[in-house]
C-alpha cells in the first residue's frame, strides 16, 4: 500500500528550499513558516482554496514564493525557543487564516507521544484525503536525522508494506524515505508531533 501526493515544485526544488531565502533569519529559522506555506500553496492548488495563497499556485516561483513568506513569517516568526510546540504553530495559522477571512481550513495536533500504530493510522488518513502533513521533531537520538533535530518539515507520502511504515519526509527542497518507526521514536520524552488540516 503507497500513496504519494502530486506535490508542486520550485524551480527543480520539490517545494521550496529553506536555504534560498535571502535573509538570514529565515534560512535558519524558517522551517515553520516553509511547512505552513507549503501547505497553503499545495491546498489551494488540490483543494481551491483561493484564498490561501495570492499567487498561481500552478507555477510557483522563487520570487512569489519569497514574497508570500514575508507574509506568513509575522505569524510563525522566527524566535530563540524555536516554534517548539503544535500549539504555537496552530495559534500562527489561525490567526493568519482570520486575518484572511478563511474559516473553512482548521487545524488540530496530533501529539508525538502518542504510539507509532496511531501515528501510522492518522498519516494514512490525512495523507489519503489528499493534505501534506507538517511534523516537528525536537531532539532525536538517531544520528541520520541530525538535519532534522529541532525542525518542522511536512510528510507527502507513505508506503506500507508488512509490518513496515515508510514516510517521505520533505526538507530543504528534497524528500527522503524514511522508517516512520526510526522518525517516531526519538528517544526523548519531550516530542513534537503532527498537525492536521480538516476542510469545512
Amino acid at each position: 500500500m503507497k500513496k504519494e501526493l502530486d506535490f508542486f515544485t520550485v524551480g527543480n526544488d520539490y517545494g521550496f528550499d529553506q536555504d534560498k531565502f535571502t535573509g538570514v533569519v529565515m534560512k535558519i529559522g524558517g522551517c515553520a513558516a516553509v511547512t505552513a506555506c507549503d501547505s497553503f500553496i499545495y491546498i489551494k492548488k488540490y483543494k481551491n482554496i483561493e484564498s490561501l495563497y495570492p499567487y498561481d499556485a500552478s507555477n510557483v516561483t522563487k520570487e512569489d514564493y519569497i514574497a508570500f513568506s514575508n507574509v506568513i513569517k509575522p505569524y510563525l516568526h522566527p524566535r530563540m525557543s524555536g516554534i517548539d510546540s503544535l500549539e504555537i504553530y496552530i495559534g500562527g495559522v489561525n490567526a493568519y487564516l482570520a486575518d484572511i477571512g478563511e474559516n473553512r481550513l482548521k487545524l488540530s495536533g496530533f501529539s508525538g507521544n502518542e504510539s507509532a500504530e496511531s501515528a501510522e493510522k492518522f498519516i494514512i488518513s490525512q495523507i489519503d484525503g489528499g493534505y501534506p502533513i507538517p511534523c516537528l521533531v525536537l531532539r532525536h537520538s538517531n544520528p541520520v536525522l541530525k538535519d532534522y533535530v529541532w525542525h518542522w518539515f511536512l510528510i507527502t507520502g507513505y508506503e506500507v508494506f508488512g509490518d513496515t511504515a515508510m514516510v517521505k519526509i520533505v526538507s530543504y527542497g528534497e524528500y527522503m524515505w524514511l522508517s516512520l518507526d526510526a522518525l517516531w521514536n526519538t528517544g526523548y520524552s519531550r516530542r513534537g508531533g503532527l498537525i492536521k488540516f480538516t476542510l469545512l
